[in-house]
């Protein structure tokens, strides 16, 4: 196990080192660059939406969800406030009240 992480950290700081380090000659174009930045939001996203509709492995899209009534009140806060600490603390405190 411990090989498998030590692997896959080398894997990921080289990945990053590839593309951040200005020394090397290697240069990404922006095509490039711009569909890179779609990475970080489709991983993310990959991972929120099974646990906010798919909590105990089953559909779940009701109010009685607080998995995703707190994400609704975070998707509201973050466009409404433009803060990241408003809508951490407002959806947990969704959350927590809920469960």
């Amino acid at each position: 196990m411990i090989t498998t992480i030590l692997l896959m950290a080398a894997i990921t700081f080289g990945s990053r080192y590839l593309f951040l380090h200005h020394a090397l000659p290697f240069r990404v174009g922006a095509k490039m660059q711009r569909f890179l930045s779609f990475s970080a939001p489709a991983v993310l996203t990959a991972i929120w939406v099974p646990i906010v509709v798919l909590p105990g492995n089953q559909w779940q899209l009701s109010y009685q969800n607080p998995y995703l009534v707190a994400a609704l009140v975070a998707i509201i806060t973050a466009y409404k406030s433009h803060s990241i600490y408003a809508t951490t603390l407002l959806s947990m405190a969704v959350f927590f009240a809920l469960r």
